[in-house]
């Protein structure tokens, strides 16, 4: 699948969660106020802070795909880490945090919770799990197209954060309704309590586990394991290649990396010969791993007499 239209429906899957955060958010303030719920008010700033997030992801869909230039000759493609990065921020402030003092002010002074108002909150999460359970179909549909979860399909930072909100906003409206359940039936304000507790602390694991996902690819992870070994193996292959000294990879986007090697070439090749070598191995490069976008080959220099014990002078194959 091309990276267009992949972006193409990552942005529809944004945008059915941002709809129906937005909506459910609303939803959620309005009960919880009327019915002074502290788990239900716990959810809505769950369902607030997810509508930024999908506002930043919708931002990295858009700007990651700007062309390189003169100022970032790699492209823009890092982008998409960031704007991840600002995601998982916005669900450890905003929603956990809120959460965490929703359930410690609930301990403190109790609420002014009634009847009518927790049977209302409760109608309000009974559709907010519909709704939440809908949006996160959505993404695991988009999920199981792009591969599966062993697959590649949760490569995209932007549909992992979108399936990371939705999960996590199953779990939470649960959380909540069992909170206010146990309280409508005991008369304890401590079991909302709990629930908002549960829910900041799931909330900061995820936002957690979201963060340092970003965090990696931000300054600078490895391209995956099996384009560096098709690389590795493509490079062993040349008959002009000695041994491959070093091998660096790094992604600069979702679908595109940067790649380096180091190599000793076989003795008595002449400057010209050197660059048609290098040209055709790049060449090679390029299309046994389409996302290697930049490919960099630097040529050790050896003396004569490392020349004379190299395998290519001894008849030995090498290789790092």
């Amino acid at each position: 699948m091309s990276g267009t239209r992949q972006d193409r429906r990552t942005r529809v899957t944004v945008l059915v969660a941002l709809a129906a955060n937005l909506l459910i958010a609303t939803a959620k303030a309005v009960g919880g106020l009327v019915a002074g719920s502290p788990a239900l008010l716990s959810e809505a700033a769950h369902s607030v802070a997810d509508s930024f997030n999908d506002v930043f992801l919708l931002a990295a869909l858009r700007r990651s795909r700007r062309p390189a230039d003169r100022r970032h000759p790699f492209g823009y493609g890092k982008e998409r880490f960031f704007w991840s990065l600002l995601a998982a921020v916005g669900i450890f402030v905003m929603g956990g945090c809120f959460s965490f003092f929703q359930g410690i002010d609930a301990l403190r002074g109790g609420s002014g919770e009634t009847l009518s108002g927790y049977v209302a909150g409760l109608i309000v999460l009974g559709v907010a799990l519909f709704t939440e359970g809908i949006s996160l179909l959505r993404a695991l549909y988009q999920v199981r197209r792009q591969g599966g979860t062993d697959g590649g399909g949760l490569r995209d930072p932007a549909l992992r954060t979108v399936v990371a909100e939705d999960g996590t906003a199953v779990l939470g409206v649960s959380l909540a309704i069992t909170g206010m359940a146990l309280h409508m039936a005991t008369g304890q304000i401590g079991y909302e309590a709990a629930a908002s507790f549960a829910i900041g602390a799931l909330l900061v694991y995820v936002a957690y586990r979201l963060g340092r996902e970003a965090r990696d690819q931000l300054i600078g992870e490895a391209a995956d394991p099996e384009a560096r070994d098709r690389i590795r193996s493509l490079l062993r292959a040349q008959p002009e290649i000695d041994s491959v000294e070093a091998l660096f990879t790094m992604k600069t986007g979702l679908d595109s990396a940067l790649v380096a090697a180091r190599v000793d070439l076989a003795p008595g090749l002449d400057s010209e010969r050197v660059e048609e070598v290098a040209v055709r191995i790049k060449r090679h490069i390029a299309r046994a791993v389409p996302e290697a976008g930049q490919i960099f080959l630097d040529v050790t220099e050896r003396s004569a007499q490392e020349a004379r014990e190299s395998p290519a002078a001894t008849g030995e194959r090498g290789g790092a």
